[in-house]
């Protein structure tokens, strides 16, 4: 089994660069948060409007989701990679010199762009440059480099505050990203586009010279390039196929599933709104902040622990660990918040605070154990060669359409309903991944790429295939 002191310096060196476009998703994410108030202020925004121009980016990560598959297939995963970078950087600057709200949600939707595309193109990026023996640990790097930007944010901007004046703070939040995104497009120079998407291009002298550069000896490096060689001689592997097919109803709903999963266990939702939660139960606004922070440390410590046992116990181990996980925390809160709502008349106390932050706490951590950990990986290692940025552009966009549903939903239903009948909901979607995971998902550990088709039993029927010069206009 390949360690990660086996492998060569390139593939570490390639996986970390690629996540540190997760830092930067993970930072854009979350340092909102610290502005918020301050932009409402500057602008004058109602609360309508200041929730609609934090949704600006979120707007446009759906839609980098939606269109990043693509153009990863046809150009190229480094290329992409490119673009991205540069959105970042755009969305930096422009955020923080915008002179209207107008202005400041037109650059927040260009950085969730960014944001999309991330999270389509690293995660396949890194699954095709990583042995199989380690791919779920590298692909991991970019949920693991999500969580810890999250982290930054919090941290910066509460360095920011206390330095800045108030009234410039917001746009210091938002333009200290320019600096983590300038040093990814830097780094980004001394890393290979990978040989699977050379090979599927017709680069084949190229794709082998890469394929040595990433492979610990000779003999791997030519197995390596006789499986993608196998893989892409078939006419089924023309990168023009059809997407939407019989044959990859399979995977297609496998990626679909998860990604929805992910979603309705209200893990957006919760964190979006972790300190409304702590305080509707009872914390002051300053203990509130404290323990979001807290429960933003559970998520990267078990993140951590995740991607240290991933390769060994599996990804459905690590998902049905998660399941219960969630069981656990949701029907913890849900009965503490209908306890506290229904039968002592919300009368919330600092008690109550800390039961919930204890349910906060299991959760976050049963999702970055499971869910976490396990979705980018299992999304970027299930599709075949032909439509793998397709498929993972699918699972992005049903993630960050579920989030957007899951966030904008939760106060509502908290403010008509209480929280005992939000967490409820979540609490009934998470028995469906239970049954889900333990019935239908398959185990992806260790299995070499080009093999994955034949071990999920796929099908393709060759007069589906394009000619892919045809299709390009030649």
């Amino acid at each position: 089994m390949t360690t990660l002191s086996s492998m060569k310096p390139l593939v570490i060196r390639s996986a970390v660069v690629a996540a540190v476009g997760g830092l930067i998703f993970g930072f854009d994410t979350a340092v909102i948060s610290g502005a918020e108030e301050q932009i409402q202020q500057a602008f004058g925004l109602s609360d309508a409007m200041l929730g609609f121009t934090v949704t600006t980016a979120l707007i446009g990560t759906i839609i980098g989701a939606l269109i990043a598959g693509k153009p990863a297939d046809r150009y190229g995963r480094k290329k992409v990679l490119y673009v991205i970078g540069i959105l970042y950087v755009i969305g930096a600057i422009g955020s923080a010199l915008a002179p209207t709200a107008e202005t400041l949600m037109v650059f927040r939707f260009i950085g969730g762009l960014g944001v999309g595309a991330s999270s389509v193109c690293a995660p396949i990026y890194t699954a095709e440059v990583a042995p199989p023996a380690n791919r779920g640990k590298l692909v991991g790097l970019v949920q693991f480099n999500i969580v810890l930007g999250i982290l930054v944010a919090y941290a910066s901007n509460a360095v920011i505050r206390s330095i800045v004046t108030e009234d410039h703070a917001w746009r210091w939040m938002l333009g200290v990203m320019v600096v983590p995104a300038a040093i990814f497009l830097l780094l980004l120079p001394t890393v290979p586009e990978t040989p699977r998407w050379l090979a599927a291009d017709g680069q084949w002298d190229a794709a082998e010279k890469t394929s040595r550069r990433l492979c610990t000896t000779p003999e791997e490096a030519d197995a390596q390039m006789a499986e993608i060689h196998s893989s892409l001689e078939a006419a089924e592997n023309a990168p023009s196929v059809p997407f939407f097919t019989r044959g990859h109803a399979k995977v297609i709903l496998l990626a679909v599933a998860i990604a929805f999963f992910n979603q309705m266990s209200g893990i957006n939702a919760i964190l979006y709104y972790a300190p409304r939660v702590m305080q509707e139960a009872g914390a002051s606004a300053n203990a509130a902040y404290l323990m979001s922070v807290a429960v933003g440390a559970v998520n990267l410590i078990a993140t951590m622990l995740a991607l240290t046992v991933i390769d060994k116990l599996g990804r459905r181990k690590l998902m049905i660990i998660g399941s219960i996980g969630y069981l656990i925390s949701l029907g913890f809160l849900t009965g503490l918040m209908f306890y506290y709502e229904k039968v002592l008349g919300g009368a919330f106390s600092s008690t109550s605070s800390v039961l919930v932050l204890i349910g906060l706490m299991v959760f976050i951590a049963a999702h970055a154990f499971g869910q976490g950990s396990v979705i980018w990986v299992f999304i970027s290692e299930i599709f075949p060669n032909r439509i793998r940025g397709r498929g993972q552009s699918l699972g992005s966009l049903t993630h960050w359409v579920f989030a957007a549903i899951t966030s904008f939903i939760f106060p509502p239903i908290i403010g008509a309903f209480g929280g005992g009948a939000a967490f409820s909901i979540f609490f009934i979607a998470m028995i469906g991944q239970l049954i889900w995971v333990l019935k239908v998902m398959p185990e992806t550990k260790g299995v070499p790429l080009e093999e994955m088709e034949a071990k999920l039993g796929l099908t393709h029927d060759p007069r589906d295939t394009v000619d892919p010069l045809a299709a390009r206009g030649h």
